[in-house]
């Protein structure tokens, strides 16, 4: 096993305290002590813990009925469920499909285009392309989209990879190409890959729109993404946009598609979807795709707890609550000053090489050399350590490598949406504690210290 895949499982062995309660974006271990959910859990928790309009719609749930298998009952919350989440997509995207996670999201979404596919007579479209760094999800059909080494290389000889382009790296690139140059150029790797693996022969291209955990909130310049809808549509690629993290306001859009206009194929979603309070997930899709399959016999997949009542009351309670709040704009608007906040520390931190992202979908970059963008020396394992050095203090924060998952270290920001400028403040003075601890803990400079 690779140092790398053992730190994975470093960061599982750390003893951590029980679970008390939560409430908004606080929670409590057993102890008492509180910890602010800077992280949303895992960008899931998007409209923050107990909230008592979802509780009190899964309670009456549960005074109904906690299962009914699809094919044997329609039902009320699945009904009205999918109603809604069509009613919130770009026009076009109707037709909803219920999973229980983001990985179930992505394998359905791409078996919902290669059986689409195979109703138009393209049976000889099966490759999906992809992009590195990315991350898709854990299961073998997902991890073959992944681009995360430390994840997927382990199982290498289990699944079928899929190729791959470079993600938009744009922050990284030291070039005198302006912004929409770079987004061009990224985006035609995608046209020379499609030629050269055979136009007949691919599928799809899917695409975080604004990246996970792999890229730490990685956004490409505006050129990007029309020009990727420009060349799927050219080769009668389907475009496929896993918004199982930047769904549901995440961006300070409904799906982060909505910034630049996009109207993708098929979307997967999930984490906000329900926002933690059931498992959940959807894919969306364009009726006329939905309704080839029909009436080629159906969709040849399925789970399940796929439509489970309990978790679908619970995701429309979610979705009416994100109305109810405004949590979209106020996703918008908070992280508009968190990203402020965060660029501000660059001036104190030279270790800080880059602050990105959109909403509340945020991250920073520690490097050696902010003009190079040369990582840390991956010995240091910065991604971990931080991580720890917050927890400690009462801050939870999520991390990963941002090249390929080898070396890099980004730190996503990613509150709950219902967040205050006063919660924005709680979170910014334990992070400044915990990095000018990390400074001491590796001899790195400060500014002004």
């Amino acid at each position: 096993m690779t140092s790398e895949v053992s730190n994975l499982f470093y960061m599982a062995r750390q003893p951590r305290p029980f679970l008390d309660r939560a409430e908004g974006i606080y929670m409590y271990d057993q102890s008492g002590k509180r910890y602010i959910d800077g992280s949303s859990g895992a960008m899931v928790s998007n409209i923050g813990h107990s909230n008592p309009n979802v509780l009190a719609a899964m309670k009456a749930q549960m005074d109904k009925s906690t299962f009914g298998y699809r094919l044997h009952f329609r039902t009320e919350a699945s009904e009205f469920l999918a109603t809604k989440a069509a009613s919130m997509m770009p026009e076009g995207l109707d037709r909803v499909f219920f999973v229980s996670g983001g990985s179930e999201a992505v394998e359905s979404a791409i078996k919902l285009a290669r059986q689409y596919a195979i109703t138009q007579g393209q049976a000889s479209r099966w490759k999906v392309i992809s992009r590195f760094p990315s991350y898709h999800g854990c299961t073998l059909g997902a991890l073959a989209l992944t681009g995360y080494d430390p994840l997927a290389r382990p199982f290498d000889p289990m699944m079928r990879d899929m190729p791959k382009i470079a993600a938009p790296t744009c922050y990284l690139d030291r070039d005198n190409l302006s912004d929409e140059a770079r987004g061009l150029k990224y985006a035609d790797l995608l046209r020379e890959e499609i030629i050269a693996q055979g136009p007949e022969s691919v599928l799809a291209f899917i695409m975080e729109p604004i990246g996970g955990a792999s890229t730490g909130a990685l956004v490409a310049p505006d050129s990007y993404y029309a020009r990727i809808r420009e060349i799927c549509d050219e080769f009668g690629i389907l475009l496929i946009y896993d918004e199982v993290m930047t769904g549901v306001g995440r961006t300070g859009a409904f799906i982060a598609a909505d910034h630049w206009g996009i109207v993708p194929d098929i979307v997967a979603m999930s984490k906000g979807f329900a926002a933690g309070y059931a498992p959940l997930g959807a894919v969306v899709a364009k009726a006329s795709m939905v309704e080839a399959l029909l009436d080629a016999g159906g969709f040849l997949h399925g789970y399940t707890y796929a439509g489970n009542p309990l978790a679908c009351s619970a995701g429309l309670a979610v979705l009416q609550e994100v109305e109810r709040l405004g949590l979209v704009s106020n996703a918008a608007n908070m992280g508009d000053i968190l990203k402020g906040r965060l660029t501000d520390l660059m001036e104190r931190y030279p270790f800080i090489g880059d602050v990105r992202g959109k909403g509340l979908l945020l991250a920073f970059e520690l490097v050696s050399d902010r003009e190079t963008m040369t990582p840390l020396p991956k010995e240091l394992n910065a991604y971990l350590t931080l991580v720890e050095l917050a927890y400690e203090r009462g801050l939870i924060i999520y991390s990963r490598r941002t090249r390929g998952g080898v070396e890099g270290d980004h730190f996503l920001v990613c509150p709950p949406l219902i967040i205050t400028p006063e919660q924005i403040e709680e979170i910014m003075a334990i992070l400044i504690d915990s990095l000018d601890a990390f400074a001491r803990l590796n001899n790195l400079p400060v500014n002004g210290s």
